[in-house]
């Protein structure tokens, strides 16, 4: 089969591969159709995750039909169409019981690196390196889903696989980040108009918030958040956001405030290149001006919901003003299983419609062109999709 594969640092190739197989009772065979870029990718292809092999598959974010079933598996046939949550949870272990599924005890046979950085290995995810189970991913035209009762969720007859796809992931993530965090007539502050930012809005409106104002420098990105979000919108390269924020909300700042950005986000002046100078010669491990603009914006009393990937270590830490501010912080990794359900209802009653996220459609052959539009922001890219 083809794949598109991790070669180097900034270098992607499409391979001819081995078509995957079952290799536990639990186990389905997805043949891919939509497959998505998501922006933790890039952290994994700039070289900023380690652990990255050469030929390892791309890709966590996408939907498919099964057209093969290990022999324990209960609740999918082949022909089923379904969207795949980006982790991979046994459904057993305390912390899948518990719901926390990216925690999952079992799913993670690699974890041991894990430990050396965080102290406990973590469950598996899709495509996105050894530390995280070094699982092939979704860019590829056949995939292996482990755990599949548990991770595979069947596309209602209603809903086409595209309606489908951002239900896998940058749904559920910003969902997330809203469900930790947001409270009815909350005022909200989304750093990041990505697709999991436009989620997170999205999700906020859900959960009851009165405002929901949109933090970013892309002005067609911002522009997706007004008109499908009815965001309030501040650019953060024309504006200084803790004031501006600060004025929103007659002094007091947001009582939410997500990061929706990560360990690459952006800023202005010097305090962009002293991030980015850390970042480049390993000082520091993530870029956190987007945290540490949400921390100091954050009204006191407030709450701190962070869904952005970071990877370890940080200079310049707003330590001190978290603490005094006594400000509530919640964290994670994306819950996949939990909130992909509840998901698929919201987008089939209408209350919520994802597909404005893809901005642009691929063949697997056009995956360097893709990902170098993607890293880049060119041509007013959001989502990429490939269709396999």
């Amino acid at each position: 089969m083809k794949a598109l594969c991790y070669i180097g640092v900034n270098k992607l190739n499409v391979e001819t591969v081995k078509d995957p197989e079952i290799l536990n009772p639990q186990d389905v065979i997805i043949k891919v159709t939509y497959s998505s870029v998501c922006g933790s990718d890039l952290h994994y292809i700039h070289g900023y995750i380690v652990s990255m092999k050469e030929g390892d598959i791309l890709g966590h974010e996408f939907t498919g039909e099964v057209v093969e079933i290990g022999s324990n598996v209960e609740t999918l046939k082949k022909g089923d169409r379904v969207v795949v949550a980006p982790n991979i949870g046994c459904g057993e272990c305390f912390y899948c019981q518990e719901e926390e599924w990216s925690l999952c005890d079992n799913s993670n046979h690699k974890g041991y690196l894990q430990e050396k950085t965080s102290g406990y290995p973590t469950g598996a995810f899709f495509g996105c390196s050894h530390l995280f189970g070094g699982y092939a991913g979704s860019h590829a035209e056949y995939i292996r889903v482990p755990y599949a009762d548990q991770g595979c969720f069947k596309i209602p007859e209603e809903l086409s696989y595209e309606q489908g796809l951002f239900a896998s992931d940058a749904a559920p993530t910003g969902y997330m980040a809203a469900d930790m965090a947001v409270k009815s007539g909350d005022i909200v502050a989304v750093w990041g108009a990505g697709a999991v930012g436009q989620m997170a809005i999205a999700a906020a409106w859900l959960k009851g918030a009165s405002r929901v104002i949109c933090i970013d420098k892309y002005v067609f990105r911002l522009d997706l958040a007004a008109k499908h979000l009815q965001a309030e919108l501040l650019n953060y390269e024309t504006t200084d956001i803790r004031e501006a924020l600060k004025e929103m909300t007659g002094g007091r700042g947001p009582d939410v405030c997500i990061d929706a950005v990560g360990m690459e986000a952006q800023s202005t002046g010097i305090e962009d290149l002293y991030d980015k100078a850390k970042q480049t010669f390993r000082l520091q491990t993530d870029r956190t001006s987007a945290l540490r603009q949400a921390i100091m914006a954050c009204r006191k009393g407030g709450t701190l919901s962070i869904i952005g990937i970071y990877s370890g270590l940080v200079d310049k830490f707003p330590l001190g003003p978290l603490v005094i501010k006594g400000l509530k912080v919640k964290a994670g990794l994306v819950h996949g299983q939990k909130y992909i359900p509840t998901l698929l209802e919201h987008i089939k009653k209408g209350e919520l419609d994802p597909t404005f996220l893809k901005t642009h459609q691929w063949a697997i052959e056009q995956g360097n062109e893709g990902y170098h539009l993607f890293a880049n922001q060119r041509n007013k890219i959001l989502r990429g999709v490939f269709a396999l």
